[in-house]
Parts: C-alpha cells; structure tokens; sequence
C-alpha cells in the first residue's frame, strides 16, 4: 500500500539527525515537523527569518503573525529566534543548514530538480528553493511517484525550468526511497506491499542495482 502524505512526512523526518540545522519546504515537507522521532533535537529553520520553528498550532491556537515561508502558521519554541530574510539566506548561502526536505514537481535521474514553476501558470516566485539547493549539504525530496495522469515525476530528464542541476541526494515518494547514484536512481526501501517491480514500472528515470 503506498504512503498517505502523513507517513511519507514520519518516513522524511527519519533522515534527521541529532543537532541538525533543517530547512523544511513547501507542501509535504511542513509536515515533518510533527514527526521528529523522539531523542533526536533538531533546529527548523524557515527562510522568511525564523530559527528554531515548532510544529503547527493545535485549532483555535494559530497566531496569524507567527508563519513560516509557505504563509502556514506555525508555533514557536523557548529557544526561537527571529531575523530579517538577508540574515537567513546568509545561513543558507554560508552552508550553514545541514539538509534541506524539499518538494517536487520533477526528478530527473542525475538528480536535477525542478519544483519552482510550470510555464503558462501563474507563480508567486521561486522563493528561497534555489539557495537551498545550492547552499545546505544535503538535498532530500518528498514527493508523489506519478502525477494525476498516472505519469512519472521521477525521469529520464527533466522537462519543467530547473531549480539546480545534480542537487538531490535522496527522494522519498508514496511508494518507497530512492537514492540519486552513478548511472540513474537505486531503490532503497518500499512502501509496504509495494515491490522493486511495482516502482520500477511506475518510474521512467533508470533504475540501476
């Protein structure tokens, strides 16, 4: 059975590590906030100008002045920091921020990523994702297998303008792990009852042993 959106989150917040600086993207990404295993202490940062970013305000709990870079409210911890976006990026750009959890409209399987626009539709801007990408150490993506057509996001090439070239490390789809190496993707893990056949048919980028 594939990953709902909540357990590919938990699957994603397994790759942080204790004392971690963690940027989480757009979409999916904000979700993993929620499900940092316990023992492991890791610092969110949010390129709007936060550092040290808590999981998201129970109902009826929001403060509309307190959101993170996608405009989702969240909440803030005794040790939260705050600061103007040039201080932020300069973190970014100074490979300050361990790993970044991104989403994704396409992978391609030298691991180039495009998840800023789709040309013809209406974008706010490609936000911080290009400094992200360019600046922290390691690239992670979640993001669904195929699209609404039943086609792969995970390809040959990508088709959609680019937000870097060779920048992930790891993708985590609804139906297993994959890690950018030599020669196109490896399968790390499955989603439950998923098999090796059942990505690899549902993948266009090269699969290798």
């Amino acid at each position: 059975m594939p990953w709902t959106r909540n357990q590919m989150a938990a699957r994603a917040a397994q790759e942080l590590r204790d004392g971690m600086y963690v940027n989480l993207g757009i979409g999916i990404p904000t979700l993993v906030a929620n499900y940092i295993p316990e023992g492991i202490s890791v610092t969110l940062q949010s390129e709007n100008g936060m550092l040290g970013m808590g999981p998201f305000p129970y109902e009826g709990e929001e403060d509309p002045d307190l959101i993170n870079a996608g405009k989702q409210t969240i909440t803030e911890l005794p040790h939260s920091a705050y600061f103007d976006s040039a201080t932020s990026f300069a973190m970014i750009r100074g490979g300050k921020i361990a790993m970044a959890i991104l989403g994704a409209m396409e992978v391609s399987e030298e691991g180039d990523l495009a998840n800023w626009m789709i040309p013809g539709k209406l974008v706010k801007g490609m936000g911080g994702a290009m400094d992200l990408v360019a600046g922290v150490g390691r690239v992670v993506v979640v993001m669904d297998h195929t699209n609404k057509a039943g086609e792969s996001k995970l390809l040959r090439r990508c088709t959609l303008p680019l937000t870097g070239k060779g920048v992930v490390d790891r993708i985590i789809t609804n139906l297993g792990v994959l890690d950018v190496v030599e020669g196109g993707l490896r399968i790390v893990e499955c989603a439950p009852d998923v098999t090796d056949a059942d990505i690899r048919a549902a993948t266009e980028a090269r699969i290798v042993d």
